[in-house]
Order: C-alpha cells, then sequence, then structure tokens
C-alpha cells in the first residue's frame, strides 16, 4: 500500500464542524440548482401551454382579429420533420367579456381541440375566484365584433395557470364552437402553435427552429404561405424569460459563495488538523518524505471530510426536491414569480456538474493551505516534541 494513503487512514479529522458545513453548503448548492431547473421548465411550460413554443399566423393579425389560415398547411409535413418539433396544434383566439352578476372581466378564449362537449370550457382558478364561479356553473361570455355575440359556456373544469400574468385571462374552449362563433368551416383557424421538445425550449435552440420554420414557410412557393408570420414565445413573452436569465445569474452567484464557504471551513479544519500534527509532519519528512507527499496526505485527509459531506448535503437535497415536487409545500406568489409554488427538477447533469466543480475548487484550496507544511522545520519540530 502505497505510504501516503497509508498515513491518511491513520490521521483522524477530529470534529463534525466540518463535515456540517460542507453538508449544508452543498445542500444549498444543489436545491438552488434544481429550483432554478424547476422555474425554467414551469415557466417556459406554462408560456407554452398559452402561446405555443412557436406561433404561426398572419403577418397582419392581432389577437381577436377575425384573419384565418388553413390548419393543413402544405408544408405541415417539413415543418414537423425539424428537429425538436413535436405536434402542430390548431387553434383559434378570440377576445371576450365574461359576467357574472355585476362582474364583468375581459378574458381570452382559446379554442383548441378538447374531449368536452360542445359548449363546455375551462376556466383559470383566478377568474373563478374572481367571478365567483366554479364547475357546472353558467358562463356567459360576449364577443364584441361587428356585432355582438353571445355564447353561454358552461365550466366543465377550473386549470391552474402556471403563469398568472396576464390581465386577459385564459379559457380554453372547444375548437368547433370557436369556428362556429366566427362563421368559419373546420379548415380556418386563427393560428397554428408548434410545440417542440423540453430539451429545445432553451433561447438558441428556440430561436433556430424557428428561424427554419419561417424558412420552410417562405420557400414553399404557396402565396399563402409566404405571407404567414413565425414568431417564438420568447419574442411574446421577453420578460419572461429575462427573468429566467436573472434567476440563473443568481444561482450561478450562490453557486460561487457556497463553494468558498465549504472552501474556507475546509481550510480552516485542515489547519487545525495540520497544527495537532506538527511533530507527525516532522517526523514523515525526517524519513525522507518531501513536501508535495507530506502535503497530499493532509489533502487526502481533507477530501475525505469534503466527499462525506458533499454525499450528506447531496442526500439531504435530494430529499427536500422529493417532498418539494410531490406537496408542492412552499408556495409563491404568482403575482412576484409567475408560479404558484416552488418549481423544483433534478436535472442530474447539472447537480453533478455542480458537485464536481464545487470539489475540486475546495481540493485546490486544501492544497494550496497543504503546501505550507513546506515552511516546517523538521529538526525544530522533532526537537520541540
Amino acid at each position: 500500500m502505497e505510504a501516503g494513503r497509508f498515513i491518511a487512514r491513520k490521521l483522524s479529522f477530529q470534529g463534525n464542524v466540518a463535515v456540517i458545513a460542507i453538508a449544508v453548503s452543498f445542500l444549498v448548492m444543489i436545491v438552488a440548482v434544481a429550483v432554478s431547473s424547476g422555474f425554467r421548465r414551469a415557466v417556459r411550460s406554462g408560456v407554452a401551454q398559452m402561446t405555443g413554443d412557436i406561433r404561426i399566423q398572419p403577418q397582419d393579425r392581432s389577437e381577436g382579429e377575425m384573419a384565418s389560415i388553413s390548419r393543413n398547411l402544405p408544408s405541415r409535413a417539413a415543418i414537423l420533420s425539424v428537429p425538436g418539433v413535436r405536434d402542430i396544434r390548431p387553434v383559434v383566439l378570440r377576445s371576450g367579456v365574461v359576467k357574472n352578476g355585476d362582474i364583468i372581466h375581459g378574458v381570452l378564449v382559446k379554442g383548441v381541440e378538447r374531449a368536452d362537449s360542445s359548449l363546455f370550457v375551462s376556466v383559470p382558478e383566478r377568474l373563478s375566484r374572481i367571478l365567483g364561479v366554479g364547475v357546472g356553473d353558467q358562463l356567459t361570455t360576449y364577443f364584441i365584433g361587428e356585432r355582438v355575440r353571445v355564447r353561454r359556456f358552461r365550466i366543465s373544469a377550473v386549470h391552474r395557470d402556471l403563469i398568472e400574468m396576464d390581465d386577459n385571462l385564459l379559457i380554453y374552449a372547444n375548437l368547433e364552437d370557436m369556428q362556429r362563433l366566427n362563421g368559419w368551416d373546420t379548415d380556418q383557424v386563427s393560428c397554428l402553435e408548434v410545440e417542440v421538445a423540453d430539451t429545445y425550449r432553451g433561447q438558441e435552440a428556440l430561436d433556430g427552429i424557428s428561424a427554419q420554420v419561417g424558412a420552410i414557410l417562405l420557400d414553399s412557393g404557396v402565396p399563402e404561405e409566404e405571407d404567414l408570420y413565425v414568431s417564438s414565445s420568447r419574442r411574446q413573452y421577453p420578460q419572461v424569460f429575462d427573468w429566467l436569465e436573472l434567476l440563473d445569474f443568481n444561482v450561478l452567484v450562490i453557486l460561487l459563495l457556497m463553494t468558498v464557504v465549504a472552501g474556507f471551513n475546509m481550510v480552516s479544519g485542515l489547519l487545525i488538523l495540520l497544527l495537532r500534527n506538527i511533530s507527525t509532519i516532522g517526523t514523515l519528512k525526517t524519513l525522507g518524505m518531501d513536501d508535495k507527499a507530506v502535503g497530499g496526505v493532509f489533502v487526502r485527509v481533507g477530501a475525505g471530510v469534503v466527499l462525506k459531506g458533499m454525499l450528506i448535503g447531496n442526500a439531504l437535497a435530494l430529499l427536500f426536491c422529493l417532498v418539494q415536487g410531490t406537496t408542492h409545500l412552499i408556495p409563491l406568489d404568482p403575482a412576484n414569480y409567475f408560479v404558484s409554488y416552488v418549481p423544483v427538477h433534478v436535472n442530474l447533469l447539472w447537480i453533478l456538474a455542480a458537485d464536481i466543480m464545487a470539489f475540486l475548487v475546495i481540493l485546490a484550496m486544501l492544497w494550496l493551505t497543504a503546501r505550507y507544511v513546506s515552511r516546517i522545520d523538521p529538526a525544530q519540530t522533532v526537537k520541540a516534541d
């Protein structure tokens, strides 16, 4: 067995303070990474549910206007073949006003393919609270156009809005009902929403797919397709994605701070270990062990403590993520955070990267500290003993 490894096993790191400090630091780091990843997934999914990841619509159309496109584009198959594209959904959008007693509120009714019967809708929780209505109640909705049209929907479900930031709350209705409201046939829709895989919802990937879809429509040779406009969810809600980037920056700061805190805790513990074993260091150097080898002995001891604290911190962090992910125990104000609870997502690659980065930085700090043993004079330490 290598001498340094044998000696490291014989040296004991007294006290659990360093282990606890390391565990707490890694707990905070892993939770920060999981929460950041959870926010990205929840917010991007919420935006995609509202607007689609990518929207194809007429260039001169704004929400509520009576412009339509064909749901069966000639380039549909080509768009579906783009890497990352999952599906293309037909949508009919129409602004309206809902009324219950003396309470009125602006809404955006989104016609999608649903399994419900005709004239059944799903309303968001916030609108349910505002109007005081629930499942089974009637919802009178007014649509303003050349003439006012009235529809009396029946509420079949109350859904939770992951993103509660629009003044026009989103109501989901049957696609066929909205087509009949607009006087359209079954091929006419307001827009098409392109859904992409979750791994393609980053800024660069989403912009790349959006550009590819736009190029396919522009090069199709069909005049109707050449006039269509393609936009990504990031362009429609830039403030949300800017907030996510700020959150990622905050997580990076937390990772750096926790790594430094854990490193300094280990350095202080290692210094105590070195001071307690000055005579041992002198003896080892007297027997011919060089400074690098002696330093490696104490780095091994410190690395064992770091590894133990890291494993404990990771276990506690994963336990927290499991509890929070299943119970949504910690709530949030959707007006400030876009979601009603702290979302968590365990991304093993990100967690592993954070662990490795922190572990290596702490080891580097330990090694720099251990190098100071080269200043110890063996003759003085042995004589003092």
